[in-house]
């Protein structure tokens, strides 16, 4: 019986015979182009081909953000040195001061008097001095003639030199007491900006009780202490540009540098305890704030880096393919460094310049015979 073909049948057979030629087609062409894609074909003796790239040192730079706090360049509590009751005060919070500038006045009756007491003292101690001044003088002249004893001379000499070791007791009180007398005029230390006053008219104050009367903060340039990781030791030095973010001026970078590092790692931590001032004339910034600190680290030695995709991870540790001046693949072991994301650091296990082969797949074996080509980018 005579099988009858229908014209969808024809249809169907033309079809598929047009899909078949387009990828026999396709495949041979290909071929022609050396499409790296392609897989080996032994029976035509193909090796297959692998993209290479050239293992080469490069200066990586690093971006390290550590947390910060700001703090004043100097931060001093102002303290009483002389007891007495607060006269008036001349300066309050968020006042900016001069060095030397009166912030407070106290009132002391008090040592007033003990000054003035000091001072009839050294009177007194000055007049016992005269009169054996005198009396020296005449014993002297007395036991030149033989008229007394060498004994009486030499006490009154002795009795005069006690005498000016007495004024000299007497000055050094009144001048003492003179300098606690200033001491009634509370000063500022240095230009800053006031940041606390627990002075009130009419407090007692007692030298040496701990009361705190001013907090005073030079705030034109700001310390930040940072606390850098051993791995990052060696790319500190003093002079390093850095950038200050602050949460509170997301639009804005401040700019600061490395003034000192301690010459010890903390052993605790392996950090390195690094000191870094960032000018702030307009005042924008407070003591206080927290932010971060941007550091642009570049290695002082070169390292080898390569695409993320070359790395081959097996049970026995990392490893790459590389190719030889033969062709041939040959596995390395490497020491992995940092990992950049699309590149990784290599710290050994390959000698610059070698071919390493991106992205390998699994079939590739020490000894296999390899078409190399650069990549897309690189080829053109």
């Amino acid at each position: 019986m005579k099988a009858v073909r229908t014209p969808f049948a024809l249809e169907g057979i033309a079809a598929l015979a047009s899909a078949l030629a387009l990828a026999l087609l396709a495949g041979s062409d290909a071929r022609l182009r050396g499409d790296p894609s392609r897989d080996a074909d032994p029976a035509r003796g193909e090796n297959p081909i692998v993209t290479v790239v050239v293992a080469e040192p490069r200066t990586v730079a690093t971006d390290l953000d550590l947390p910060a706090a700001l703090q004043a360049f100097q931060d001093t509590p102002i303290y009483a040195r002389t007891t007495g009751y607060i006269q008036k005060w001349l300066a309050d919070i968020g006042e900016r001061v001069k060095s030397g500038q009166t912030l407070a006045v106290i009132d002391g009756p008090d040592l007033d008097q003990e000054l003035n007491q000091a001072r009839a003292n050294m009177g007194q101690a000055k007049a016992n001095l005269e009169i054996a001044r005198i009396s020296a003088v005449r014993w002297k002249e007395l036991g030149a003639q033989h008229a007394v004893a060498q004994q009486d001379v030499d006490q009154k000499t002795a009795d005069y030199a006690a005498r000016e070791a007495d004024v000299s007791a007497a000055q050094a009180n009144v001048d003492r007491l003179t300098q606690l007398k200033e001491y009634q005029n509370v000063t500022a230390p240095y230009d800053g900006v006031v940041t606390a006053r627990n002075a009130q008219v009419g407090a007692l104050i007692t030298a040496g009780s701990g009361a705190e009367i001013y907090h005073v903060a030079q705030t034109d340039i700001l310390r930040i202490y940072v606390s850098v990781p051993q791995r990052y030791v060696r790319s500190i030095s003093p002079g390093l540009s850095v950038n200050v973010l602050i949460p509170e001026f997301p639009a804005e970078t401040f700019r600061g540098k490395v003034v000192r590092f301690a010459g010890a790692l903390d052993s605790a931590s392996r950090t390195l305890l690094t000191e870094v001032q960032i000018p702030n004339q307009d005042g924008k910034l407070f003591p206080g704030m927290f932010g971060q600190v941007r550091f642009r680290l570049k290695d002082l030695e070169p390292a080898i880096m390569l695409p993320s995709d070359a790395a081959i991870i097996r049970s026995e540790g990392t490893l790459v393919a590389t190719v030889d001046a033969g062709n041939r693949i040959h596995l390395a072991r490497v020491r992995l460094g940092r990992d950049f994301g699309s590149e990784i650091e290599i710290l050994g296990g390959i000698e610059p310049g070698t071919r390493v082969v991106t992205n390998p797949r699994d079939s590739l074996t020490d000894g296999l015979l390899v078409d190399p080509v650069a990549p897309p980018a690189a080829a053109k």
